[in-house]
């Protein structure tokens, strides 16, 4: 059966099939995305006669996922996910960015506490303390049978591997800070350093569409700040070190855990230990939660000064943060590349400041060791075969691993078509990289370069109103096979791009809005649909 661009799609269910119009419309939308990659030019694809349907089980599975989507509420995910066995709803109650940053994607995550292979219940960073709750009042039930008391599983889990050294959370290595070059223009309201590191005596290596892991150090003011609300001596000792260094490298310093409100509860009294409490249950008794970080919640209960040690074991481990690598190996042998935006803000009249972005754009020095990993990509590389096309959309810090892909297909040679979407506020100030795409354009390999600026004018112009204007072209590089990558904010531009992409498929594909829809959906199975999204 030949494979024709779904415009022509009918062709791909038969008529006499038992659906309607719609539904066969929307299923060759959906076939013909998931196959154009695999029909060589002019080509035809035998459809098997029969397909084995998936087998059900009790695992979490993006394929078998409804909630899976950055954008969607907690709550939510959590009302999909009802009935589901344990392991999806574990998984719905993830951040379901796959970022990488607890060592595994969403599902994975989920399958390995079902699974008991895993114990910690605080490694999803996005998804923060709600995510943490969530999966604390689930977790009785691991290990239960269906309709049987909750019980744990008392067999020994097999001893994991060992971590090698410098390819996870759990084995960091040290690499030597270089550099840090600002690459906002004067007058710019952002901060974003372009960051280098050496790799040689970590012995690393990674490929474009790895995650750099950073395992920072918190603000030493801030650490001040807490020791003398706690009437501490900086040298008293906690854990065998002086307490300044385990609150500087130790541990999470925001937001405030759910068990330093119980800490709280117990040394106080009356209204205090009531109000501290309802916090330690995600309860909002004065409409300040979501702003309570460690330092906060020390001023909110000023009369409260818990014993150094005690205070210590009631926060969370620092988590390190992970960042798209913005270089290519073959272009930089023996460096990493990063692009950060600085974090700060002011909540009353107390500056806050990103633990991570800030410890890499001020606090770092030239020359410093940190401890680092790579985190191999989940389902984000370049195409195995060069010569196929990538559309890539980025704006802000999302052009970083686009920056590395455009670096990888230049040293490569690859004979494929390279195109980004790139937008951020202002061009004179914003336009990250700015010599460089120009110059992969004169040389041929950014063959197309689509630019967003939200603030240089009276209407504000955002890289999905770029992909709708060029929707014509854009339809026909996914209809000649080519992959599309997005990067950046999981919450808003990421459903923003996707929704211009389907209109961008229904209006120039010739499909219905579902079936577009379903298109999309079929690229993501296909692997030519990928995002790296936080």
């Amino acid at each position: 059966m030949s494979v024709q661009p779904p415009s022509a799609a009918f062709s791909l269910i038969p008529e006499t099939a038992p659906f309607t119009p719609e539904q066969r419309q929307w299923l060759s939308g959906f076939f013909a995305a998931a196959l154009a990659p695999l029909v060589p030019p002019g080509g035809v694809l035998a459809l098997p006669e029969t397909a084995g349907a998936p087998k059900a089980n009790d695992e979490a599975s993006n394929d078998d996922a409804p909630w899976h989507d950055p954008s969607m509420a907690l709550a939510d995910r959590m009302a999909l996910a009802e009935g589901r066995p344990i392991a999806p709803r574990l998984m719905a109650a993830m951040a379901q960015q796959d970022c990488g940053q607890c060592g595994y994607n969403c599902a994975d995550y989920a399958n390995a506490l079902a699974a008991k292979s895993e114990d910690r219940l605080n490694l999803c960073v996005p998804g923060g303390k709600d995510t943490l709750r969530m999966l604390k009042a689930l977790a009785p039930e691991i290990g239960a049978a269906p309709g049987s008391a909750p019980t744990l599983k008392t067999e020994a889990v097999p001893a994991a591997a060992p971590a090698v050294p410098g390819r996870s959370r759990e084995a960091p290595v040290a690499a030597r800070f270089l550099s840090r070059r600002r690459l906002n223009g004067e007058g710019s309201e952002k901060e974003t350093h372009h960051v280098e590191f050496d790799l040689t005596e970590a012995g690393l290596d990674y490929v474009v569409g790895d995650a750099f892991g950073i395992f920072p150090t918190n603000d030493l003011g801030l650490v001040d700040q807490i020791i003398a609300m706690l009437g501490a001596s900086h040298l008293t000792e906690v854990r065998g070190r002086p307490l300044r260094t385990v609150l500087a490298e130790e541990v999470s310093l925001s937001p405030a855990p759910d068990s330093l409100f119980e800490l709280i509860s117990f040394l106080t009294g009356g209204a205090q230990r009531a109000k501290a409490r309802a916090l330690a249950t995600g309860e909002d008794p004065d409409g300040d939660a979501a702003n309570l970080d460690v330092l906060a919640v020390l001023t909110k209960f000023a009369g409260v000064r818990p014993h150094p040690e005690a205070f210590v074991e009631a926060l969370e481990p620092l988590q390190p943060r992970l960042y798209s690598i913005s270089s290519s190996i073959k272009a930089q042998p023996g460096r990493v590349s990063l692009t950060v935006d600085s974090v700060r803000y002011v909540i009353g009249k107390r500056r806050r400041l990103g633990v991570a972005s800030t410890f890499l754009g001020e606090r770092v020095k030239p020359g410093d060791a940190v401890r680092v990993y790579v985190q191999r990509a989940h389902a984000f590389a370049l195409p195995a075969d060069p010569a196929t096309p990538v559309i890539m959309v980025g704006p802000g810090t999302g052009v970083a691993p686009f920056r590395a892909f455009l670096q990888d297909r230049a040293a490569d040679k690859a004979p494929g078509r390279n195109w980004l979407f790139y937008g951020h506020q202002r061009q004179a100030t914003d336009f990250f990289y700015a010599d460089e795409l120009e110059a992969l354009k004169k040389d041929g390999v950014l063959t197309r370069l689509s630019l967003a600026w939200s603030r240089d004018g009276s209407q504000k112009i955002y890289v999905q109103d770029r992909m709708r204007e060029t929707g014509a072209d854009l339809w026909s590089w996914l209809a000649d096979g080519a992959h599309f990558y997005i990067c950046g904010d999981a919450k808003r531009m990421a459903k923003d791009v996707e929704a211009a992409l389907v209109d961008v498929i229904a209006a120039h594909g010739g499909m219905t809005a579902e079936a577009a829809v379903a298109y999309v959906q079929a690229m993501k199975k296909a692997g030519r649909y990928q995002a790296d999204v936080y």
